[in-house]
């Protein structure tokens, strides 16, 4: 099939200008203007912006936790991350006491009803010498990013030892490794203590996570990639703190990036203190306002590489069903820690918000450029996870990733637009300018306006090489 975009705006990472694209079958095979092919369909964007297709970073899918399971799987995860411009979502396996390969090929058969292409990042929760052998074998599988955890002590965390081995293993390998920054001590510390003194509403969830420790463990990760000659990417960062360690080790050469996330940039501390502050619980927390704003400064000053969602959406009520494609479903939810902020599932759901949201929030504002915009959705992320050009970029031989945006569109966001299986939106009444009109999935249109045209199983695994640090 042979498809011409005539009179659109191409964005890219760094230009603005004129342009048409001419696809056939799954890949862009021209840009230029006055384009020509008789036997196209073509589709006028005349007025409208021409983006690459967004790529997530940072998503939970189908992920067990607290006796229940996130809401949103890869179709209607990926379902609602189409309708927000995003046609690539990196999701991560848990690692199961079987090993690497059996891990990943569960993730494999959740992800059999992929509605976008998609990856995944391995977390490395245990390591010993048999696992560290075969590290390198993640890679022949398309996985080249390892997670580890400086919290969640008992469970998820690597002591220092075992996370410079990972790193080393890591560079030699042409890997990376993504890093979870908070003090797992202080933690396990100052929850016995806050639920010993009656203290079990919503706001504990961030008081017994002090932000100094992110702070702290942000340096400390940067300092011993440094020391193991090797890259590392810090996730869903959300102190001031933490924008300046980043600032700090990257002016000294640390091969260090960072990754912000949407609700870290415009919610604090105060909405966990709301009677239905339980909707904005995750790890790591919510902190300051004075937070909220050095972030958007890393992101103006390009201090920041990436926005991802962190994408982990629970109901807020699970015992009571909303219709999701006409059918009735409810899953036990946020209603779980009622009484106990240590038993409320933590997660929010944002990939559909995320484009929308910093479109308006961000680019309509003027703390961001258009160019900045494209950057942290979709370039970037490409570029450091491997993926790059093929995605991230629209330009030909690329894949037909593209996202048609009216930048004049008006909508009032919130639950009810949302794709997201869940009974809430963090957004709810938000005034919005600028949204996705069409969006293709490798030169095949999935969203059309409020029409879904994709299907559950078209995505794509991605198999990914070594990426670049930026």
């Amino acid at each position: 099939m042979t498809t011409l975009i005539q009179n659109g705006t191409l964005v890219t990472a760094a230009e603005t200008f004129a342009a048409d694209l001419l696809i056939e079958g799954e890949k862009i095979v021209e840009i230029g203007i006055g384009l020509k092919a008789p036997s196209a369909q073509v589709i006028d964007a005349a007025g409208k912006l021409l983006m690459p297709g967004g790529i997530d970073p940072h998503v939970h899918l189908d992920l067990p936790m607290f006796g229940t399971v996130s809401s949103d799987d890869h179709y209607t995860g990926h379902k609602a991350a189409a309708f927000g411009g995003t046609t690539t979502a990196m999701d991560f396996v848990v690692l199961e006491d079987q090993g690497f390969h059996y891990s990943v090929d569960l993730w494999m058969e959740k992800a059999a009803k992929a509605a976008i292409d998609y990856s995944f990042h391995m977390n490395l929760t245990r390591l010993d010498d048999r696992l560290a052998s075969e590290i390198p074998a993640l890679r022949d599988l398309g996985i080249t990013t390892l997670k580890v955890f400086t919290a969640y002590n008992g469970r998820l965390r690597l002591d220092d030892g075992n996370i410079f081995r990972a790193l080393r293993i890591a560079r030699d390998n042409g890997m990376l490794v993504m890093a979870h920054c908070e003090n797992g001590d202080v933690i396990e510390t100052l929850i016995p203590e806050a639920l010993a003194a009656g203290h079990t509403s919503s706001e504990y969830h961030a008081l017994t996570r002090p932000g100094w420790g992110a702070v702290e463990a942000t340096l400390h990760m940067a300092a011993m990639a440094e020391q193991a000659g090797a890259p590392v990417y810090i996730v869903h960062m959300n102190m001031a703190g933490e924008v300046d360690m980043l600032r700090y080790a990257r002016e000294r050469g640390v091969q260090v990036m960072g990754e912000t996330c949407p609700p870290y940039l415009f919610f604090s501390v105060d909405d966990l203190r709301r009677p239905d502050g339980a909707k904005w619980v995750c790890s790591p927390p919510m902190r300051g306002r004075e937070d909220n704003a050095r972030l958007w400064e890393g992101l103006s000053e390009g201090i920041l590489q990436t926005i991802g969602t962190d994408h982990c959406p629970f109901f807020f009520d699970g015992t009571k069903p909303i219709l999701y494609e006409g059918k009735e479903i409810a899953i036990p939810g946020k209603e779980l820690g009622q009484g106990d902020f240590t038993k409320i599932p933590n997660g929010l759901p944002g990939i559909q918000d995320r484009m929308p949201v910093l479109w308006t929030r961000g680019v309509g504002t003027g703390r961001i450029t258009p160019n900045q915009f494209v950057a942290y959705m979709s370039t970037n992320p490409a570029k450091i996870f491997g993926l790059y050009p093929r995605k991230g970029a629209l330009v030909p031989g690329a894949d037909a990733d593209i996202v048609i945006w009216d930048p004049e569109k008006r909508v009032k966001y919130g639950v009810a637009m949302s794709h997201q299986r869940t009974d809430y939106n963090l957004y709810e009444g938000w005034e919005l300018k600028g949204y996705p009109e069409k969006v293709f999935l490798r030169g095949r249109m999935i969203v059309d306006g409020n029409e879904w045209q994709g299907r559950a199983g078209m995505g794509q695994f991605l198999k990914r090489k070594e990426g670049m640090v930026i």
